[in-house]
């Protein structure tokens, strides 16, 4: 179990990393997506390198030169978040830097590794990013924290923390593989960044042509979740081709055939965990989807560089009696159906609402958020090659504790597949154990009259 690994970690005194280069001074506002109300917070992420023997390079120096070229190019990241009139975000260039912090650890990659904790949630987490007092307020502060961790082993963690406003999975990224880049020894960027905030701000006429059902206005009654973290428990779920060739045979072959392996792991999340909860059976569930729409934008397109935040959160919607006694293709249709609904004038549409409506948050009652941050495994520093572990740090999102991540993640045994987050309840999370584990050991009567014998990898938080 994570909970049963413990270790020290030695923090310096947190300093400001600032462009190694004068940068421009200016105001730059976000895109009318960024800073909508559900985007109003920091989001953190870590990754786990091993030791590389073949190099003495100290890790913290190296990645904090490397942050330092970087900003040169994505200088807003230095700079301080300002509200104007009707809520209107935009940075201030100062170049003043974003927060860094030099770390050591008394602990070993093995020791993560033995004890299961290579998955989040992890165990010491808030010492692997140390939360620096006062930095996760929204205005005037910095707008990214980092820290490096060296480990016992040689190996070290990096973890980073930005304000959600400035940048989705895909700009931090872009941001995160442009220090791999100069870690390398490049002298610019391959990728260019792009500002152009404007091209996902709302029109001069504006228009709702999209119901946008994820922003509906309702009354804060809660969930069995709530808002409070104190009494749930998580689980690390890993998904590999067993356990997925499980999930496709609770389907007709023909959806099999057209959909993803995403959108199948996301209705089987959906509808098992809404058993587990026991909700009222005429309670409107929500499955909030993270739909990146770079691909749907031509007119015109975003640019390659672009790293603001680019995606939707449409929502599929259906009572827990429906999703509950309905057979798994009726969530996937959902879901895919939902998936589908954004596009350009989708995306147009959404801007134009969060002007008219005071960029309001997306409704959290009832809502399970799942994200794909797979993206994150590919940060490959060249000296330390691609992370053993690399996505979101922690399970939930301020008002959606029970929000998952999918996050790639390679087994001890070679296995690969993926790790999901689940945060729920204790009743309900040991009814969710046990319904998964009726499909995953055979007690499940499946579409094609087939059982299996696969057992659930489980981890506890």
């Amino acid at each position: 179990m994570s909970g049963s690994l413990t270790f020290k970690v030695y923090r310096q005194k947190p300093e400001l990393v600032s462009p190694a280069k004068p940068t421009p001074r200016e105001l730059k506002p976000l895109s009318d997506i960024d800073d909508q109300e559900g985007l109003r917070f920091h989001i953190p992420t870590i990754f786990f390198y091993r030791h590389n023997p073949t190099t003495n390079s100290d890790p913290v120096a190296v990645i904090r030169r490397a942050l330092a070229e970087t900003l040169v190019y994505y200088y807003p990241f230095a700079g301080r978040l300002r509200e104007g009139p009707n809520r209107k975000l935009a940075v201030d260039c100062t170049g003043e830097g974003v927060l860094f912090i030099e770390a050591d650890a008394d602990v070993t990659l093995v020791e993560f590794e033995e004890k299961d904790a290579l998955k989040p949630p992890f165990p010491c987490f808030e010492e692997l990013l140390f939360n620096v007092e006062g930095s996760c307020e929204m205005l005037n502060t910095p707008l990214m924290l980092m820290q490096v961790t060296r480990l016992k082993c040689g190996g070290f963690i990096f973890a980073v923390r930005i304000n959600h406003a400035m940048s989705d999975a895909g700009g931090l990224t872009l941001f995160l593989k442009t220090m791999c880049e100069f870690v390398r020894g490049y002298h610019a960027p391959t990728v260019a960044p792009v500002w152009e905030r404007h091209l996902l701000s709302a029109r001069v006429l504006l228009r709702v042509t999209h119901a946008h059902r994820e922003y509906d206005e309702m009354p804060a009654i809660g969930t069995e979740l709530g808002s409070r973290r104190d009494n749930l428990v998580g689980r690390s779920l890993f998904f590999g081709p067993c356990e997925m060739s499980a999930i496709r045979r609770l389907l007709p072959p023909n959806l099999v055939n057209s959909s993803t392996n995403m959108e199948m792991l996301t209705s089987f999340l959906w509808r098992y965990r809404t058993i587990a909860l026991r909700p009222d059976q005429d309670k409107e569930m929500r499955l909030i989807l993270i739909v990146n729409a770079r691909s749907k934008l031509k007119n015109p397109p975003l640019p390659r560089g672009y790293y603001g935040n680019a995606f939707a959160f449409p929502v599929a919607i259906a009572t827990a009696n429906e999703l509950t006694k309905k057979p798994l293709e009726f969530a996937l249709r959902l879901i895919k159906e939902a998936k589908s609904s954004v596009t350009e004038e989708y995306m147009r549409s959404l801007a134009d609402l969060m002007v008219i409506k005071g960029r309001p948050s997306f409704s959290s009652d009832g809502a399970y958020l799942v994200s794909d941050v797979r993206i994150f495994a590919d940060i490959d520093f060249g000296i330390w090659g691609k992370p053993v572990y690399g996505g979101i740090g922690t399970a939930g999102v301020e008002d959606l504790p029970g929000a998952s991540f999918y996050v790639s993640f390679e087994k001890r045994n070679g296995e690969i597949g993926i790790v999901v987050p689940v945060c729920l309840p204790e009743k309900a999370m040991q009814r969710f154990v046990e319904e998964l584990e009726g499909v995953f050991n055979g007690q499940v009567v499946f579409n094609r009259g087939s059982k299996s014998s696969n057992k659930l990898i489980m981890s506890s938080l």
